[in-house]
C-alpha cells in the first residue's frame, strides 16, 4: 500500500514537473514574438496555457497543437518551440516570421504536422530526424541553399512536402525518392537545375507533382508515367526540351496536365488522349507542331485546352465541338488554317475562346455563344469573313469582343449595341459599314470602343451609352457633321481618335470638360475656325494633333503653358503668327509646323524669325527697358547668390571622429540642424532601419527639437558629392527631400526630411487593396517625375520596399540616395532589370520602370524579389505570369483576400488590370516596357474603373 501511494506521488509529481516545464517553454516563444494584434494577450500564468488562444491540449494537460495561422505575428521562434515534448501539429503560416528555423526540430518527436509557409524565414532547410512527420509545408520564405541530401532519411514518413516559393539551388537530391508514402510534392519557384530525377518513377504514391518556375533542363522523364496515382503533373516555366512522352498516356487517373512554358517539340502523343479523367491541359508555349488530331474527342472532361503559342497547323478538330464541359479554348498565334467548326459552343459550355493570330477563314459560327456563358471572344488577326452573327447580338454574358484585322462585312446589328456587359470592344480593320448614329447605344459597362479602318458613315452619334468610356477609336471611317457637344460628357475619357474621316465645323469647347484626355487626335478631317483656347486648360493633355484641316488663327499663346503636352502637331492648316516659345513649342520638330504661316524666331526649328518690331523707337524703348530690367534681375540675383552662398557654403567640424565636411541643401534646416545633432543621431537606439547600402537612424535637433532622417553610408566621394548636390532640386510630394549630407574619411551620412510611417517591405502584408493601389500610384507619380520633369532626366536605378515609406495616410514617398546621372551605377539588386546583370550596369528610365513593375507584383502577391542577390527577380516575374495565368490565377489573389475579402470582390478588376500593368513593365525586353508617364496614366486609369466581373480562370493577359 505504501508502495502504491510513493508511486502515485511520483506520478502527480512528474506530471506536475512536465507542465510547468510546457508553461515555461510557451512563455519563451511568446517572449521571442512581436504580437502586434495582441493574439496572445491571454498566454499568461494567471490563466490555465490548455486555454491560451490557439492552443489545444490533449488529456487536458499537454500541448498538442499550436494554431496561430494569419496573426501578424513576427519576430523569430525559439528553439523553445520545438522542445514542446507532446507536440503533434504546429501551424504558423502567413505571419512575419524571420531569422532562421531552429533545428531542434527532432526534439518533437511526436511531431506529425508542421506549416510554416508564408513567412520570411531565411538560412537553409533544417535537418532533423522526424520520422512521423507527414506535413512539412515551408513554402513562400526566403529559404536558400541546396535541399540536403539526407531529405529522403529525415522525412521518411512524408506524405505532404511543399518547399515552393523560396530561393533554393542546387539539384533535386535522389534521396528524395525514399520518401516512399510521399503523396503531394512541390518545389515550384526556386532556382533549381538540373535533369528532373528519373528516379520519381520509383514514388508510386504520388499525386501531385508540381515543380514547375525554376531552371530544369533535359526532357521529361519517361519514368513519370508508371505514377498511376498521380492527379496532377505541373513542370511549367523550365527550360525542358524533346518531345513529349508517350508513357504520360500511362497516368489514368490525371486531371491536370501542365506543361507550358518550356521548349517542348514534336506533336502531342495520341497516348495523351487517353487521359479521359483530364480536365485541364495547357502546353502552351512550347514548339509543338503537326495537327490537332480529332482523338480530342476522347477527354469528355475537359474543361480548359490551352495550345496557343506553338506551331500547331491544319483545321481545328470538329471534335472539340462535342466536349460536353469544354469551358476554355485557347488557341492562338498557331499556323491553323480552314474554318471554325460551325457546331463549336453548341454542345459545349463555352465561357472564353481565343483562336486570335491564325490563318482561319468562313464566317464565325453562330453557335458560339449557345451555353449563354460566353464572356470573352478573342478572334482578331485572322481572315474570317461575312457578317457578325446576329446571335452574338444577344450574348448578354459577353463583356470582351476583339474581332479586328479580319474581313467581316455588314452593320452593327441594332441589339449589338446595347449588349450591357461589353467593356471591351473592337471590330477595328475590317470591312463594317453603316451609320451608327441612329441607333441606340446602351453599353453602360463600355470602357474600350474602337471602330477604326473601317467604312461607316454619316454623323458621329452624341452618346455611346456608358459614362465610363476610356479609348473611343473611330479613325479612317467616313464619317461626316460636327463632333457632338456631347462627347465633353465623357469625363473618364483619356484617348480620343478622330482622324481621317470628313469631320467638319469648329472643334467644340465642351472637349475641355474631358479633363481626363491624354491624347486627341483630329488630324485629316475638315475642320475649320481656331484652335479653342479652352485646350490648354486640360490637365493632363500630352498629345494633340490636329494636322491636316482647315484651321485659322493664332495658336493660342497659353498652349505652350500646359506642363504636361510633349508631342503637337499642327501642320496643314491656315495657321499664322508667332510660335508660343515654351513648353512642347520649345523642340517640336518642323515637320509638326509644316503648312502654315508660322513664325518663331531663329531658334525655332525651321520657321523664320519674327519681325514685329521694324519701328526703331519701338525698338529703342524696349531695348532701354530689357535692359534695366536685366541690370535689377542680376543685382537681386547677386543678393540671392551671396545669402545662398553663405548659407550652402561647405562647413568644416571637428568632432570625435575625425574631420566632418557638412552641406546644406535647405536654407531652413541649415539654421536648426547642427553637425553634432547629425553624429549623434547614429546610435544603436535611434536604429529605424537597414540596408544593404547603409542603415537608417532617427535625429532631433537640439535647436527646436525637429526630427530628421540620417542615413549613415559609405565614404562619400568627390563626384558623389557634387552627384548629390542635385537632389536638392527635386521637390516632389512623394519623393524624400534630401536636405544635407556631410562626409569624414570614414563614413558618409545623409539627412533627409523625417516622415512619420514605416517601410513598405514592413507594412505591405497588412494593406488592403485600396492602399496598395494608392501606394503604387504615389510610386508612379514620382518616377513620372523624376524621369519627365527634371532636366535631365533622374535614373533611380534601384527600385527597393526598403526605399519607399509609407505614412499614415498610405501615401508613398520614395528615398534617393546616389544618382545614376551618367547611368552608370554598381548596383547588385533583386530589382535590377535583366538587362543589367553584369558587373557594371547601364541604368535607364526603362531599368526603373522594370524595378517598379516588381515592386507592383510584390504589393500584388506579398512575395519577395529579395530571395537571394543571384537573379531570383526573373522567377518573381515568371512565377507572377504563371499565377496571372488561366486556373492559377487565384494563387496570387488569394493573398489579397487574406487581407482584404470585401475589397477583392469588389475590385477585381482592378487587380486584373494592374496585374497587366505589373508584367508589361516586367517584359524582358525594354522597349517593350511603358514609360513612366504611361503607367502613372494606366494606374489613373485603374482607379477609375470600376467593378466588372472578371474571372479568375484564365490567361488575360494574352489578349
Amino acid at each position: 500500500m505504501l508502495m502504491k501511494v510513493l508511486f502515485m506521488f511520483m506520478f502527480i509529481n512528474l506530471c506536475t514537473c512536465q507542465e510547468f516545464n510546457e508553461l515555461k517553454l510557451l512563455l519563451s516563444m511568446k517572449a521571442s514574438i512581436n504580437d502586434q494584434f495582441q493574439s496572445l494577450s491571454n498566454w499568461n500564468s494567471s490563466l490555465s496555457y490548455c486555454k491560451w488562444n490557439g492552443i489545444t491540449c490533449f488529456d487536458s494537460s499537454h500541448v498538442s497543437k499550436i494554431e496561430l495561422s494569419g496573426k501578424n505575428l513576427s519576430g523569430k521562434i525559439s528553439e523553445s518551440l520545438f522542445k514542446l515534448p507532446h507536440i503533434r501539429s504546429i501551424d504558423l503560416s502567413n505571419n512575419h516570421l524571420s531569422g532562421e528555423i531552429p533545428h531542434n526540430l527532432s526534439s518533437c518527436f511526436m511531431l506529425r504536422y508542421l506549416n510554416l509557409s508564408s513567412n520570411n524565414f531565411t538560412g537553409v532547410i533544417p535537418i532533423s530526424p522526424l520520422p512521423v512527420l507527414e506535413t512539412l509545408d515551408l513554402s513562400n520564405n526566403m529559404l536558400s541553399g541546396k535541399i540536403p541530401k539526407e531529405i529522403g532519411l529525415t522525412f521518411s514518413g512524408l506524405k505532404y512536402l511543399d518547399f515552393g516559393g523560396n530561393a533554393l539551388s542546387g539539384r533535386v537530391p535522389i534521396s528524395i525518392t525514399n520518401i516512399t508514402r510521399l503523396e503531394f510534392m512541390t518545389l515550384a519557384s526556386n532556382q533549381l537545375i538540373g535533369e528532373i530525377p528519373k528516379e520519381l518513377g520509383l514514388m508510386k504514391s504520388l499525386r501531385w507533382i508540381y515543380l514547375g518556375y525554376n531552371n530544369f533542363s533535359g526532357e521529361i522523364p519517361k519514368e513519370i508515367g508508371d505514377l498511376t496515382f498521380l492527379n496532377h503533373l505541373d513542370l511549367v516555366y523550365n527550360n525542358l526540351i524533346g518531345e513529349i512522352p508517350s508513357s504520360l498516356g500511362n497516368l489514368t487517373n490525371l486531371k491536370y496536365l501542365f506543361l507550358y512554358f518550356n521548349k517542348l517539340n514534336g506533336s502531342i502523343p495520341n497516348s495523351i488522349f487517353n487521359l479521359k479523367e483530364l480536365v485541364s491541359l495547357d502546353l502552351s508555349d512550347n514548339l509543338l507542331s503537326g495537327e490537332i488530331p480529332e482523338l480530342v474527342t476522347q477527354l469528355q472532361n475537359l474543361q480548359l485546352l490551352h495550345l496557343f503559342s506553338n506551331n500547331f497547323s491544319g483545321k481545328i478538330p470538329n471534335s472539340l465541338s462535342f466536349l460536353p464541359h469544354l469551358q476554355v479554348l485557347q488557341l492562338w498565334s498557331n499556323s491553323l488554317s480552314g474554318e471554325i467548326p460551325q457546331n463549336l459552343g453548341k454542345y459545349n459550355n463555352l465561357t472564353v475562346l481565343d483562336l486570335s493570330s491564325n490563318n482561319l477563314t468562313g464566317k464565325i459560327p453562330e453557335n458560339l455563344c449557345a451555353s449563354g456563358r460566353l464572356f470573352k471572344l478573342i478572334l482578331f488577326s485572322n481572315s474570317l469573313e461575312g457578317e457578325i452573327p446576329k446571335s452574338l447580338s444577344h450574348c448578354k454574358s459577353l463583356q470582351r469582343v476583339r474581332l479586328q484585322k479580319n474581313r467581316l462585312s455588314g452593320e452593327l446589328s441594332q441589339e449589338f449595341t446595347t449588349l450591357p456587359m461589353v467593356y471591351f470592344l473592337e471590330v477595328s480593320e475590317n470591312k463594317l459599314i453603316g451609320r451608327i448614329d441612329e441607333r441606340k447605344w446602351d453599353m453602360p459597362m463600355l470602357q474600350m470602343l474602337n471602330l477604326a479602318k473601317n467604312s461607316f458613315s454619316s454623323y458621329l452619334p452624341g452618346s455611346f451609352g456608358s459614362n465610363k468610356l476610356e479609348h473611343l477609336d473611330l479613325t479612317g471611317n467616313n464619317f461626316s457633321g460636327f463632333i457632338p457637344r456631347r462627347f465633353g460628357e465623357l469625363s473618364e475619357l483619356m484617348e480620343l481618335k478622330l482622324s481621317d474621316n470628313e469631320l467638319s465645323g469648329g472643334i467644340p469647347d465642351e472637349l475641355s470638360y474631358c479633363k481626363k484626355l491624354v491624347s486627341l487626335d483630329l488630324s485629316h478631317n475638315h475642320f475649320t475656325g481656331e484652335i479653342p483656347i479652352s485646350i490648354a486648360s486640360m490637365p493632363v493633355l500630352g498629345q494633340l494633333d490636329l494636322s491636316e484641316n482647315e484651321l485659322t488663327g493664332k495658336i493660342p499663346s497659353n498652349l505652350g503653358k500646359v506642363e504636361s503636352l510633349v508631342q503637337v502637331n499642327l501642320s496643314h492648316n491656315h495657321l499664322y503668327g508667332s510660335l508660343p516659345s515654351t513648353g512642347a513649342f520649345l523642340a517640336i520638330n518642323s515637320t509638326a509646323l509644316i503648312g502654315n504661316k508660322l513664325c518663331g524666331g531663329e531658334k525655332t526649328s525651321g520657321l523664320p524669325p519674327c519681325d514685329g518690331f521694324k519701328n526703331p523707337l519701338r525698338w529703342l524703348i524696349l531695348t532701354f527697358l530689357l535692359a534695366s530690367l536685366t541690370m535689377f534681375c542680376v543685382i537681386v540675383f547677386v543678393a540671392i547668390f551671396i545669402k545662398r552662398r553663405k548659407e550652402f557654403k561647405l562647413k568644416r567640424v571637428e568632432s570625435e571622429d575625425g574631420t566632418w565636411e557638412l552641406k546644406f541643401l535647405n536654407s531652413r534646416v541649415s539654421k536648426s540642424v547642427t553637425i553634432k545633432d547629425i553624429v549623434s543621431s547614429i546610435k544603436e537606439e535611434n536604429l529605424v532601419a537597414s540596408g544593404r547600402k547603409g542603415l537608417l537612424y532617427k535625429g532631433m535637433t537640439t535647436l527646436n527639437n525637429k526630427q530628421f532622417l540620417a542615413k549613415q553610408i559609405a565614404m562619400i566621394s568627390t563626384s558623389s558629392w557634387m552627384e548629390l548636390s542635385e537632389l536638392c532640386k527635386i521637390n516632389h510630394p512623394n519623393i524624400v527631400k534630401l536636405l544635407a549630407m556631410c562626409r569624414s574619411e570614414k563614413a558618409g551620412i545623409l539627412v533627409y526630411e523625417y516622415i512619420e510611417g514605416k517601410d513598405l517591405s514592413d507594412v505591405i502584408r497588412g494593406l488592403s487593396w485600396d492602399r496598395r493601389l494608392k501606394i503604387a500610384i504615389g510610386i508612379a507619380r514620382a518616377l513620372k517625375y523624376l524621369h519627365c520633369y527634371c532636366s535631365p532626366s533622374i535614373i533611380v536605378g534601384e527600385i527597393t520596399p526598403r526605399k519607399i515609406m509609407v505614412d499614415e495616410k498610405n501615401e508613398a514617398h520614395l528615398r534617393l540616395s546616389l544618382l545614376c546621372s551618367e547611368n552608370k551605377c554598381n548596383n547588385s539588386s533583386a530589382y535590377i532589370a535583366p538587362e543589367n546583370e553584369g558587373s557594371i550596369k547601364v541604368m535607364t528610365e526603362k531599368s526603373d520602370v522594370y524595378g517598379f513593375g516588381l515592386i507592383m507584383i510584390e504589393l500584388l502577391t506579398g512575395k519577395s524579389a529579395m530571395d537571394t542577390e543571384l537573379g531570383i527577380h526573373e522567377s518573381i516575374v515568371e512565377w507572377a505570369r504563371y499565377c496571372y495565368s488561366d486556373c492559377h490565377l487565384e494563387m496570387w489573389v488569394d493573398s489579397i483576400i487574406r487581407d482584404d475579402l470585401g475589397s477583392m470582390i469588389d475590385s477585381q478588376n482592378q487587380i486584373v488590370e494592374t496585374m497587366n500593368l505589373a508584367l508589361q513593365c516586367t517584359a524582358g525586353d525594354p522597349m517593350a516596357r511603358p514609360c513612366a508617364m504611361e503607367v502613372e496614366k494606366a494606374l489613373e486609369s485603374v482607379v477609375r474603373s470600376s467593378t466588372s466581373c472578371v474571372s479568375s480562370r484564365f490567361k488575360l493577359f494574352s489578349v
